[in-house]
């Protein structure tokens, strides 16, 4: 993990999806933080791959992904991978957020993405992953 960059993996079968998710976030989701660059993964193993080589300080999840949604990889990912980096699970029902509870993501967003409240809420958890940055 670098201080000058954040690394973001963004997980979505739909590239409209993964574009709206960035676009929520942004480079920058606070100034007290390092600029995000974003990985994007179309696939379950591109995750799987990404998140257990160590290459994302972050990882946002499409809970819509088929064929296999972002609740499930969620879970997988907190019971396989020893040093997991925080998880954000997008839902497009509110009512959904609940799931967030069996797949342990650390946080929930709603479509249409509050651009707000998705970079605070990524900010937040980066903060965590990235003690380092704190001063």
């Amino acid at each position: 993990m670098s201080t000058s960059t954040t690394t973001v993996l963004v997980f979505s079968h739909r590239a409209e999806v993964r574009e709206s998710i960035i676009n929520a976030i942004g480079r920058r989701p606070s100034p007290d933080l390092p600029r995000v660059t974003y990985v994007e993964a179309a696939s379950v193993a591109d995750v799987l791959s990404e998140v257990d080589a160590g290459r994302a300080d972050l990882v946002v999840l499409d809970g819509e992904a088929q064929p296999t949604g972002g609740m499930g990889v969620s879970r997988q990912l907190k019971n396989e991978i020893a040093h997991c980096p925080p998880i954000v699970l997008t839902v497009r029902r509110r009512d959904d957020r609940w799931l967030a509870t069996w797949s342990q993501a650390d946080a929930v967003l709603v479509h249409p993405l509050d651009p707000l409240s998705s970079a605070e809420t990524v900010a937040e958890l980066l903060r965590t992953a990235l003690p380092a940055v704190r001063a």
